[in-house]
């Protein structure tokens, strides 16, 4: 499962339980402002079974800066704001951004609650959401000083869904200008879609202030080219979320083994007024095998 459908998936289960099914390397030191970020959604399906020991995996690949998503532990993969910081602190990474959802999703006819490995459904706590609980989230980002919150994902299927998410993101960036907190919104392909005749992506970009987190590719399978996107919002895209797909747009792959252009699209980092940028790759069957070889990838075409 993808995470845009565990996103849905787990935006209804609020109420019930759920759970997805389920070299050697030469790392070399990027220049500070090509730090490299990961999204802990990458390891969504085995680092609630041992935090610590997945952040230490993954500051021994070389990555410096964390995005924080779902966690089955609840809250901050089991730890309070302050707590989780000190502790990627203590690993020599920094907290940069926090993923929350929007408004929870409902349930599509005829979906069933993911089981894991043993077939049972494992249970988490229920997923808090910006239009519920927008300011007890808002608040924790702040206490762990936390630079951006950003939405993962928000009910677009009607236009009336679009206009109400536009609403809550637009409430919720008020409340992170007042908190000191950046405010972002992170896409999916679906965004670039026609909805009753609009697209929700240019809605959101018009019709708010918020600061927007370019996933390059679901961007590129939604037929938007992130460059062009960069130019006729230049500023707009503060973070970005870095994967790769293959020629058909169907398989999420390690950076540099499929078909974007990451060089060309770096390049024009400037334009974006790119800050932070995380690799993510939706749970792989190996996490780290991935996350190395995208490291290593991106270090070459980065000159570090």
């Amino acid at each position: 499962m993808k995470r845009k459908q565990f996103l849905q998936t787990t935006g209804v289960a609020m109420f019930g339980s759920m759970l997805l099914r389920n070299k050697s390397y030469v790392f070399s030191s990027l220049p500070k402002d090509h730090e490299m970020g990961l999204q802990l959604f990458t390891f969504f399906n085995e680092i609630d079974n041992d935090v610590e020991g997945t952040l230490k995996k993954i500051a021994g690949v070389g990555y410096k800066k964390i995005e924080s998503a779902f966690s089955k532990k609840g809250g901050y993969y089991g730890m309070k704001p302050k707590e989780f910081a000190k502790f990627l602190k203590d690993q020599g990474m920094s907290w940069k951004s926090h993923h929350v959802l929007g408004a929870p999703f409902k349930m599509p006819p005829g979906a069933k609650m993911p089981s894991g490995p043993d077939g049972k459904p494992i249970t988490i706590p229920p997923m808090r959401n910006l239009r519920d609980n927008m300011q007890e989230l808002v608040d924790e980002v702040a206490e762990g000083e936390v630079p951006y919150l950003v939405c993962a994902n928000t009910p677009i299927s009607t236009l009336d869904e679009v206009k109400a998410s536009i609403d809550v993101l637009n409430k919720t960036d008020e409340a992170c200008k007042k908190a000191k907190v950046n405010f972002a919104y992170h896409n999916h392909d679906a965004e670039f879609r026609a909805v009753e005749g609009q697209i929700p992506y240019e809605m959101f970009l018009s019709q708010t202030n918020m600061q927007m987190e370019l996933d390059l590719a679901w961007a590129t399978k939604g037929g938007k080219d992130p460059v062009e996107l960069f130019k006729q919002h230049p500023g707009r895209f503060p973070l970005w979320h870095v994967k790769d797909l293959d020629k058909e747009f169907k398989t999420i792959l390690p950076v540099g083994e499929g078909t974007i252009d990451f060089k060309r699209i770096f390049d024009a980092s400037a334009t974006a007024g790119m800050k932070h940028f995380f690799v993510e790759h939706d749970m792989p069957k190996d996490a780290l095998a991935s996350i190395k070889s995208s490291y290593n990838y991106l270090s070459k075409i980065l000159g570090a």
